[in-house]
């Protein structure tokens, strides 16, 4: 088997990974925050770690992936006191909708999914031992943490003293000792949801959610911590450095893994720009195979431009691996993993490399390789696509095939009848509708027009 390399953040480079125990491969990444339909920018980090996930667990004996849910946060407060609608069932709702766009990408569920509300006892924990240790003080029923008190703050995002502070978007509040101390809990009125604690009924901030949650089902220290670049700063620079000051003498997370981020027709998406998305809104347009694919086809490091010309592409790009395999019905995945796909993904996730692999095998398929057909649906299986049969992919999952069957049966009985006209309405009103009929030395068959 390759090794496998991956970019740490936290050293800004490409490094040999190197796991803190062989036998049990830890990996934590942020989930969502369930307040609303997860929009498109929030599927990139679950695909991109889905694959890494897929590489682990062929290289490893064991791996544990965790991805909280935060349902813990103001922003769902907002909602609940904007709609009238309870807490409990905004979270419930939002969480149900979450799981099913990730499940329609094909990204596996991870093996631990923390809530945030089941594990308050923990953060309570991490916070106490933080003002034990002096790098956390009480003040007006908040818990903050003390920048100062750790001298490497800010060595994840490489920022100074002064850029951190500039960058903080801090509202500075009179009981903090510092500009850039950030709440590790506090107080909570009467309309807003709170637990009890030594410092008073309140609710955890957002920073030691994260650091709680992996500490209960990772431990002190694990391997790898995933997410977007956008939680570079100020989320996981406050959740390296509370945790490593909460357990001396522990790593965390020992390799630090960021995406980049997502565009629209080149620039950032945005409500005000109009280009704003969720995954429903894209899995509305493309079978989710193709909204995965168009995921992968850029570096995870760099930005993603997404458009519908490229979503219209990657389709294209999954017909062509589906005729491939269409030559030969009875192709499995249960080949060796063919060594060009596998290189490119243990070299920090090269997808884009291991797609032009995945077209060269295509190639020879068509070509009449069945081996090489085999290895393209080995392929599929480690990046997460090319599970459907030829058959179901060209005919785009539709569930109205007795009605389309019921049109071809009587295109062909007016063929015979010399009613050619009737025949090509058929054709006309069929291909309107999407389907495209092929016909044959064996018959007439229908696909999905792509």
């Amino acid at each position: 088997m390759p090794e496998l390399f991956v970019h740490n953040s936290l050293s800004r480079r490409k490094e040999r990974f190197v796991p803190i125990d062989p036998a049990h491969v830890r990996m934590y990444v942020c989930g969502p925050t369930v307040y609303d339909l997860a929009h498109f920018g929030n599927a990139r980090p679950v695909v991109v770690f889905d694959v890494l996930l897929r590489v682990l667990r062929r290289l490893y004996p064991r791996v544990t992936y965790v991805r909280n849910i935060t349902d813990i946060d103001d922003k769902i407060n907002a909602r609940s006191k904007e709609s009238g609608e309870p807490i409990g069932t905004i979270t419930a709702r939002t969480t149900a909708d979450y799981q099913a766009d990730m499940a329609a990408l094909s990204a596996l569920p991870p093996d631990e999914e923390p809530r945030a509300t089941a594990h308050v006892a923990e953060m309570i924990a991490v916070t106490q031992r933080l003002i034990d240790s002096g790098h956390a003080y009480e003040a007006e029923g908040h818990v903050l943490f003390a920048v100062r008190s750790y001298e490497r703050y800010g060595h994840l995002s490489g920022r100074s003293p002064e850029e951190l502070l500039a960058g903080a978007r801090i509202d500075v509040a009179p009981y903090k000792r510092d500009a850039g101390d950030f709440v590790l809990w506090k107080p909570s009125t009467d309309d807003l949801p709170g637990w009890d604690s030594p410092w008073g009924r309140g609710r955890p901030g957002w920073h030691i959610e994260c650091s709680a949650m992996a500490w209960r089902y990772l431990g002190e220290s694990f391997d790898i911590h995933g997410g977007g670049s956008d939680l570079i700063f100020p989320h996981h620079e406050n959740e390296l450095s509370q945790s490593l000051c909460a357990f001396p003498g522990s790593v965390f997370a020992r390799y630090w893994m960021h995406n980049g981020m997502l565009l629209v027709n080149g620039e950032k998406m945005s409500k005000s720009l109009g280009n704003f998305f969720t995954v429903r809104d894209v899995l509305a347009k493309a079978p989710g195979e193709a909204v995965r694919l168009l995921l992968l086809r850029s570096h995870y490091r760099a930005s993603l431009d997404f458009s519908d010309a490229a979503l219209a592409e990657t389709r294209g790009d999954l017909d062509r691996f589906y005729r491939a395999l269409a030559r030969f019905p009875d192709v499995d995945g249960t080949a060796e993993m063919p060594a060009s796909v596998m290189d490119a993904l243990c070299d920090d996730l090269n997808t884009p490399l291991a797609l032009s692999a995945m077209h060269a095998l295509a190639d020879k398929a068509m070509a009449g390789d069945f081996e090489a057909a085999r290895g393209l649906r080995a392929a599929g299986t480690l990046m997460g696509v090319l599970a459907s049969e030829p058959e179901a992919w060209f005919r785009g999952g539709t569930d109205d095939s007795t009605s389309i069957e019921a049109a071809i049966a009587d295109r062909i009985a007016a063929r015979k009848a010399r009613d050619f006209a009737r025949a090509d309405a058929i054709r006309a009103d069929l291909l309107a509708q999407g389907i495209v009929l092929e016909d044959g030395p064996n018959g007439t068959t229908w696909r999905r027009a792509s």
